[in-house]
């Protein structure tokens, strides 16, 4: 900046901003919170050298990284970020199953309600073919969906239900 007024890193450390300095185009006076947290969890001077070996195509990105794990190492000084991945990753597989559960039991639905098949001689070897009175059996999840439910309830990282 080196002008009127010093970016947000600059305020912060109480220094004179510098035409060139490093921190100005990422870090604006407007927002001083931004460059605050990377600094307590950073540090200027790793910050500084981080983006210097960086191309200044890939400045802008690295900086929003940096807010971003800072900001997650603040609410999470343990996990960071990686325990926001956890969290997120357990829901995805929580999701899955329910979906999965859910598919079969609309499939066992389907073949409840589909009028009883004329039986047929049956090819051994053709697996498309399933017989109608002997496939609910293996897919009956109905009553199991709760049980299942009930087990995914679990405490998460964050002390809240992953499924309600």
């Amino acid at each position: 900046m080196g002008g009127n007024s010093p970016c947000a890193s600059c305020k912060l450390l109480r220094r004179r901003c510098a035409k060139d300095c490093i921190f100005s185009p990422y870090f604006p006076s407007d927002d001083p919170h931004k460059f605050a947290i990377v600094h307590k969890v950073f540090g200027a001077s790793n910050v500084s050298k981080m983006l210097q070996e960086l191309p200044v195509h890939q400045r802008a990105d690295a900086v929003s990284s940096l807010v971003y794990e800072a900001n997650a190492r603040v609410r999470d000084p343990v996990y960071g970020c990686v325990g926001a991945i956890s969290y997120l990753q357990n829901q995805v597989s929580q999701l899955q199953m329910q979906l999965a559960v859910a598919q079969a039991e609309i499939l066992c639905i389907q073949m409840q309600q589909e009028p009883a098949m004329p039986t047929t001689q049956m090819d051994p070897d053709d697996k498309s073919y399933f017989h109608h009175d002997s496939l609910p059996q293996y897919l009956n999840f109905a009553s199991s969906s709760n049980v299942i439910h009930d087990s995914l309830k679990r405490e998460s990282i964050f002390g809240q239900d992953m499924v309600s």
